[in-house]
């Protein structure tokens, strides 16, 4: 089955990874604008104060006639100053924790005897410009904040000698939050690159040797010889890379034993089966003669077709890429058991086509001896293509059906090698479709006659 791009490991993790940074990127934002906000709100703040103790000491110290004139060069749009006999703030709670009051109080040098009454509070709903602006400077000021006010007002009541009250009033808009788009959208652009292309580097040392192990595994299963992989990559893939190429040794090493065991049980059958035969046609009746040198030559020609059952497990033919239809279309032309070969689309796959044409040559001539008319079709899937024999016989009862695979199982009773064989053609098909990672099934057809389907995936290069 084919996945898109999205499914592969190494394009997840490189968009897990830049989806991670991306919020985690919001979220610092989100805190540096509310942190911004906090600090620009202190400073104008500690700036209104300061300014306040600053009057508030020249006040005390100047001659009564030089107040009003220090109060008008005091006063800014921003702040206001005024001297009353009543405080602004009636209370004495103070919503900022005693911040302002302290750096007033530090810089009059002034411990606990003055009394100084400081008020914050947010101003909600609709809110105007700073009072005292003119015209042109109201205009600027909403440029500046985009129509967007939100302000804290501060009021402050500080107590001066003689028994007057220094009344302070200001108010300071919380300056919108600026996004330089430009600058955020390369600064993103240029983070995403570069963290990609590393991270796809880094990647490609984990997912070329995965790759390479996928593709030999694969080939391994289609009974292909390859050799050790590298060990390359990470200690993990290290490990998988070793423990993939100690098993492929084991695999070959016990499907090479058992190969040459049953070649080598067949040849030293030879012997002592020749011998038989001598001492058979030394017999001097001619009926048990006859018997006994018809048994040795079945137990040769037995011998003789394991042998061959052998050097089809053995085979080491390297794979090609072939036209299955055009393949098919050589094997109708080669045989001499006929068949009806239907059309089928396009179809290309990597096969041995030796080993192949072999096994399906032992299927089209099993159809033809039991079933009669033989027809032949093909056509691919997803990730493999299905060849398909259907014949007009009798079929097989359902029981049978697993059974015929068997090595020397036949269902035809008699013991004519004509009509028999040995009962190996079907058990060499299967194993060399099962050496390409495929499989043979047979089946009952609803209409009559019996159905072979052989799947053989694509080879995963």
């Amino acid at each position: 089955m084919t996945l898109g791009p999205f499914h592969t490991l190494r394009v997840q993790l490189a968009l897990l990874v830049v989806a991670a940074l991306t919020g985690a990127q919001l979220i610092s934002l989100w805190l540096f604008a509310d942190e911004r906000s906090l600090a620009v709100r202190a400073a104008l703040g500690f700036e209104a104060a300061g300014r306040s103790a600053n009057v508030a000491r020249l006040i005390e110290e100047a001659p009564e006639e030089l107040r009003m004139s220090i109060l008008r060069a005091a006063n800014s749009p921003l702040v206001r100053f005024d001297l009353a006999k009543e405080p602004i703030v009636q209370h004495t709670d103070h919503s900022d924790g005693g911040l302002v009051e302290g750096r007033i109080r530090a810089l009059l040098d002034d411990g606990y005897s003055r009394d100084i009454r400081v008020e914050l509070h947010e101003i909600e709903g609709q809110i105007l410009p700073l009072p005292h602006l003119s015209q042109e400077m109201d205009e600027m000021h909403m440029a500046m904040m985009r129509g967007e006010l939100s302000a804290v007002e501060m009021n402050l009541s500080i107590a001066i000698a003689g028994g007057q009250w220094l009344n302070v009033g200001t108010r300071f808009e919380r300056p919108p939050i600026q996004w330089p788009v430009y600058s955020m959208l390369t600064f993103a652009l240029s983070a995403a690159v570069i963290l990609v292309v590393v991270f796809w580097f880094l990647m490609t040392r984990l997912t070329g040797p995965l790759r390479r192990l996928v593709g030999a595994a694969d080939r391994l299963g289609r009974g292909e010889d390859i050799a050790d992989l590298p060990m390359v990559g990470p200690t993990e893939v290290r490990d998988l890379t070793s423990t993939f190429n100690r098993m492929q040794d084991r695999l070959t090493r016990f499907v090479a034993d058992r190969t040459r065991l049953l070649a080598a049980l067949g040849h030293d059958l030879r012997s002592p089966l020749t011998a038989m035969r001598v001492r058979a046609e030394m017999v001097d009746d001619d009926e048990t003669r006859d018997s006994l040198v018809a048994s040795v030559e079945e137990m040769q020609s037995m011998v003789e077709a394991t042998l061959t059952f052998a050097r089809g497990l053995a085979g080491s033919e390297e794979p090609e890429n072939v036209n299955i239809g055009e393949f098919l279309e050589a094997l109708k032309s080669d045989m001499m058991t006929p068949f009806v070969l239907e059309v089928g689309p396009s179809v290309k796959a990597r096969i041995r086509p030796h080993a192949l044409r072999r096994a399906l040559r032992n299927v089209i001539e099993n159809a033809d001896r039991y079933g009669g008319a033989t027809r032949v079709s093909h056509r691919g899937r997803t990730d493999e293509f299905i060849i398909t024999v259907d014949d007009d016989g009798p079929g097989i009862p359902a029981p049978e059906l697993e059974r015929v695979f068997d090595p020397f199982f036949r269902l035809e009773q008699s013991r004519s090698l004509e009509t028999g064989g040995y009962g190996l053609g079907l058990s060499i098909a299967r194993t060399i479709f099962r050496a390409h990672g495929g499989d043979i099934s047979l089946s009952n057809r609803d209409e009559g006659g019996l159905r072979a389907t052989i799947a053989i995936p694509f080879a995963n290069d």
